[in-house]
C-alpha cells in the first residue's frame, strides 16, 4: 500500500472534494480500498486511484459489463463492478507511481488495455489480475 501511496493521494484529493458535493467514504475491506461512493463527476461507474475508488453509484456490487463486450467482440456474463476495480488496486500496488504511465502507454480506458481485459477476467473468474495470458484462456 506504500508504494502506492502516490496515486492514493490523488484519490484522496478527489474523493475529499467530492465530499463537498454528496460523495461518501467508506473502507471497503473486501477491496482493499477507500471508496467514496456518489463521487459526483464522471459518466458513471468508478476510477481507482492506488487504493482508493471513485465511485459514482451507491455499492460496488452493482453489475456491469466486461470492456469486450462493450466493445462488442465477446458476451459475458455480468460482473461485479468492485471485482474490476479490486484487480487495479492489485495492479497499483505491484506498479505504484509507475502504474498510471504504464496504463496509458497501454491504452487507458479501451479494451485494447492489457491491464482493463486483466481486470475484467479477475470479475469474471476471481483469478488473473495480472495482465497476460489471455491468448492462452481464448
Amino acid at each position: 500500500m506504500l508504494w502506492a501511496l502516490p496515486n492514493t493521494l490523488v484519490g484522496l484529493l478527489a474523493g475529499s472534494l467530492g465530499l463537498a458535493f454528496g460523495a461518501r467514504a467508506r473502507w471497503s475491506r473486501r477491496d482493499c480500498a477507500l471508496v467514496f461512493h456518489h463521487w459526483p463527476w464522471g459518466p458513471g461507474g468508478a476510477i481507482t486511484f492506488g487504493n482508493t475508488i471513485l465511485h459514482t453509484g451507491d455499492s460496488l456490487d452493482s453489475a456491469c459489463i466486461t470492456y469486450e463486450q462493450r466493445a462488442g467482440h465477446r458476451e459475458h456474463p455480468p460482473i461485479r463492478l468492485g471485482d474490476h476495480e479490486r484487480a487495479h488496486v492489485f495492479q497499483y500496488m505491484v506498479l505504484g507511481p509507475l502504474f498510471l504511465p504504464i496504463y496509458l502507454l497501454c491504452g487507458g480506458v479501451s479494451v485494447r488495455n492489457p491491464f482493463e481485459r486483466a481486470a475484467d477476467r479477475y470479475a469474471l473468474t476471481g483469478r488473473g489480475w495480472w495482465p497476460g495470458g489471455e491468448a492462452a484462456k481464448r
